[in-house]
């Protein structure tokens, strides 16, 4: 028995001595390359992280991976179409190239292979934000168009703006002459808020303007999101600026610094306060051949020609046979200024949107109440002071 023990003590202890001698000498039969264990094995990292959600549709959105090179890489939608990208020299960074969808489910999708010779899969989702509610903007001055040198750039929302600063970061305009302005947030009309931009002073007749307004993906508050980006380039036009000084019973005209056209007018009569044509810088918004107006405080209803609209409250300049005797002796009307339909018809052809009327010589001034465009009413300081930034 002893005998058998030995023996089989010496088989186990030489058994041990060739394993020793086989690992020392080199590499055994299928034994790993050290070299190969200590490679490191690819890592794929994404941005947004795996299973995020509420994630903005314009955030960042890449797949980067470390010790190797992507195979294959997508970010694939719903339907199953591929969001477009692109991939680095490297193989190593995939980046989208589009902006993503609100409440939208997005998929990576591929492989990648390490140092080590092994592939690892790409697979994660995330998730965007999925809006209570999307926020439209509207521009109001169009491409290409040619507008007057106090016009203002407005953006008028369909519903109201909490987070007024988030939105402000995301508007620029830039100018082809240096012009110092900023924005400034009227008080919300039309169901929503408006935001305009206004120049310190006039703007300089044949500046290029370009506003740009980034406001897809911006979080507004109160759950609600910008649906659409806004951009428009136009031009502003030549100088032209209506001087009406209620006292003199004219209406001048002055274009690129020269007078160029002197009109008998009547203004609003003074006796009444609300029929004063209101002190301070008008502005054009619009015109209209045959313009219809009625007021049942003063029991009329009358349809008026070559109608130029510089306030919301109801004042025009326009023709108007029925104040004929006046014009230019007296000041008879509601609060518009009264022009014969000869010098009101030339006048008209002459107007754009955004030219100033600076009107004197009356008690009241305009204000914030009087409508849409009062921003030549304020100062420069207090213009400033309405910007959320």
């Amino acid at each position: 028995m002893r005998r058998i023990l030995l023996v089989l003590a010496v088989i186990a202890v030489g058994s041990v001595a060739v394993v020793t001698a086989a690992t020392a000498a080199g590499r055994g039969v299928g034994t790993p390359n050290p070299a190969t264990i200590l490679a490191p094995k690819a890592v794929v990292s994404y941005q947004p992280a795996a299973g995020s959600t509420a994630v903005s549709p314009t955030a960042a959105i890449s797949a980067t991976v470390t010790d190797g090179t992507f195979d294959q890489v997508a970010l694939v939608k719903p339907d199953g179409t591929a969001v477009t990208g692109t991939l680095n020299p490297e193989r190593t960074v995939w980046t989208s190239a589009e902006p993503l969808g609100y409440g939208t489910t997005y998929t990576w999708k591929g492989s990648a292979t390490g140092t080590d010779g092994r592939q690892v899969p790409v697979d994660a989702t995330f998730a965007t934000v999925n809006p209570a509610t999307q926020v439209r903007g509207t521009l109001n001055i169009g491409d290409g168009r040619t507008v007057g040198i106090a016009a203002p750039i407005e953006i008028q929302f369909n519903s109201h703006v909490s987070d007024r600063a988030a939105v402000e970061r995301a508007l620029s305009v830039t100018t082809s002459v240096p012009t110092e302005g900023t924005w400034g947030w009227l008080p919300d009309e039309n169901g929503g808020s408006r935001v305009h931009w206004r120049p310190k002073e006039y703007w300089k007749p044949g500046t290029k303007v370009t506003v740009t307004a980034k406001l897809y993906g911006v979080a507004y508050g109160d759950g609600r999101y910008g649906v659409a980006d806004l951009s428009s380039t136009f031009t502003i036009g030549r100088a032209q600026i209506v001087k009406a000084d209620v006292n003199s019973y004219r209406m001048v005209v002055i274009r690129d610094g020269k007078e160029v056209a002197s009109y008998p007018a009547s203004y609003g009569l003074a006796s009444d306060p609300n029929r004063n044509t209101r002190s301070g810088i008008h502005v054009v918004s619009e015109k209209f051949t045959d313009k219809r107006m009625v007021s049942e405080q003063y029991g009329y209803d009358v349809v008026e020609k070559w109608a130029v609209r510089i306030s919301n409250n109801g004042e025009f300049i326009h023709a108007n046979p029925a104040s004929a005797d006046a014009q230019g002796s007296a000041n008879v009307t509601h609060g518009c200024v009264n022009l014969s339909i000869a010098d009101a018809k030339a006048y008209y052809d002459t107007v754009l949107y955004g030219d100033p009327v600076e009107v004197t010589g009356t008690p009241i001034q305009l204000s914030a109440r009087d409508g849409d465009i009062w921003d030549w009413t304020l100062s420069w300081e207090q213009w400033t002071r309405l910007s959320a930034l």
